[in-house]
């Protein structure tokens, strides 16, 4: 067999006498060594090191105590308003409601001018000489025995349903035409249209009744007085377009009637009240409810007609202080010039009665008066000319719920006398009011807590008291007109909201009191 030659080199054994010889040596040397020196100085410091690895780090502490909260930092400045997003597209319209309460609205405009005026009476003329005095003459044969005086029995007030298709009969205004019959102008709320009754006898036991205006919803805020030229005039409300809108009528029972837009800038037409001026044009208050810029701030305006059919108009802003002109009322004062009772919600807290004196003709500017302030007051008003020529306004108080009378002081009104005349329940809202052939003030009005029709007898020209009666119940009552017809005794329309109904009641006596007999 061959073997391999080994690639590692041989490992040789150490010599004997050098080991002897290393020993020999280092015994020499530590014998022939002397005792330890002594320490030589430290030597300079060496060069820094370099630095070393970075340690495992440690583990975390126990968290601290909470610290005090710090001061609130300094508000930052507003931002800039936004703009004013799109209006959305108007929702389908939803199905019809069932028919709500009547909501409270203003009162009908007062009574147009009845007949002609009559002309102041001539100077007296002298006295004449006294004649002679004649001879006695024979005596007569005695006359026959005369027959005793007739007594009629009292009888109770007529109550009359006018018109019952559908819901119709809010809103209404009632004048004398010039045929001495009564002209009623109310709403169709079915249909949406302005309607009027004409009445066929002095206690409008019948009427016929005829459709003025179908163009859209129309006939809401109705209010109706004789023009000049002895034919219709109603100022009423188009809610389709926002707009105030006239009727003038074709003839004296107002089958049909011309129709125009007065004013058509925003929401205007509510709480409409018209009257002839003393200029022989129609003057017609009424409010503007268009949003401004802060809000709802209503206004106070009047439309001065142009000619007797009213087609166009002269619209004038009368007060704008706040939310004004809502429950207005229009007559023409003893001066001649419109006198105007309205409603002012200042705020939450302050409600009031206002009225505004015209300064000319036309209206195109007033003097406006607070007339009561004393609680919640001032809505569903209505004004007349006193026998005495001084204002009388109906209204109610909203905070203890009565009806009151102011009496102005003065033509311009500039302060009044309140008075309250009903406080039993809760009354005193669509108040109309008239002058009865008395020469005494006579007041229509709604009682909430009976639902019924009432009138208030004034008891003297200011009427700081009255004697109530009860007419019709059964939530009776609602848009109440009054006027005196050529009977000499009131007549009056209103809403009977149970049957939805346009009635009329006339009254049996000059206090408008059921069964009233003297004695």
């Amino acid at each position: 067999m061959k073997f391999l030659k080994s690639s590692h080199q041989t490992f040789t054994r150490p010599r004997p006498y050098l080991l002897l010889l290393t020993l020999l040596i280092t015994v020499f040397a530590l014998a022939c060594s002397g005792s330890d020196g002594l320490e030589g100085a430290e030597g300079p410091q060496g060069p820094k090191g370099d630095k070393g690895n970075q340690g495992v780090a440690g583990r975390d502490g126990r968290d601290g105590e909470k610290g005090d909260t710090g001061d609130q930092g300094i508000a930052g400045k507003d931002g800039v308003d936004g703009e004013k997003g799109d209006t959305g597209a108007q929702g389908i319209a939803g199905k019809d409601g069932v028919d709500g309460a009547a909501g409270p609205e203003g009162p009908a405009g007062v009574d147009g001018v009845d007949g002609k005026a009559i002309g102041l009476p001539g100077p007296e003329g002298p006295k004449g000489d006294e004649g002679p005095q004649g001879a006695q003459g024979l005596s007569g044969p005695a006359g026959p025995t005369g027959a005793a005086i007739a007594r009629s029995i009292p009888v109770g007030n007529v109550i009359t349903a006018l018109d019952s298709d559908g819901s119709v009969g809010d809103h209404t205004s009632i004048t004398i035409g010039a045929d001495g019959r009564g002209l009623i102008s109310y709403a169709d709320d079915t249909n949406g249209d302005l309607k009027v009754a004409h009445c066929s006898n002095a206690a409008c036991t019948s009427a016929t009744i005829s459709t003025l205006d179908s163009d859209g919803d129309v006939g809401d805020h109705t209010s109706i007085t004789i023009g000049a030229d002895g034919l219709g005039l109603i100022s009423y409300y188009d809610a389709t377009n926002a707009d105030l809108k006239v009727a003038h009528c074709d003839n004296t029972a107002c089958t049909s009637a011309t129709t125009s837009t007065l004013d058509s800038d925003g929401n205007v037409g509510q709480t409409t009240s018209i009257t002839i001026g003393a200029d022989g044009l129609g003057l017609i208050s009424y409010r503007d409810a268009t949003d401004n810029d802060l809000g709802s701030a209503y206004d106070l305006k009047v439309a001065h007609c142009s000619n007797a059919a009213c087609t166009s108009a002269t619209t004038s802003t009368l007060d704008s202080d706040g939310d004004v002109g809502n429950f207005t009322s229009i007559t023409i004062g003893a001066d001649g010039l419109g006198l105007i009772s309205y409603y002012n919600f200042a705020n939450w807290a302050v409600r009031e009665l206002k009225v505004a004196h015209c300064s000319n003709a036309a209206c195109t500017s007033a003097t406006t008066s607070t007339l009561d302030s004393d609680g919640f007051v001032g809505t569903h008003t209505s004004i007349t000319i006193g026998a005495d020529g001084l204002g009388l306004i109906s209204y109610y108080e909203d905070f203890n719920k009565n009806l009151k009378v102011a009496h102005c002081s003065n033509a311009a009104c500039t302060s009044a006398t309140t008075s309250t005349l009903d406080s039993d329940g809760f009354v005193g809202t669509h108040t109309s009011i008239t002058i009865g052939a008395d020469g005494l003030g006579l007041i229509s009005y709604h009682d909430a807590t009976n639902g019924d029709l009432k009138v208030a007898h004034c008891s003297n020209a200011a009427c700081t008291s009255a004697t109530t009666s009860t007419l019709d119940t059964d939530s009776a009552g609602y848009f109440t007109s009054i006027t005196i017809g050529t009977d000499g005794l009131g007549l009056i329309s209103y809403w009977d909201l149970a049957n939805k109904d346009l009635k009329v009641a006339h009254c049996e006596n000059t206090f408008c009191s059921p069964y009233f007999r003297r004695r």
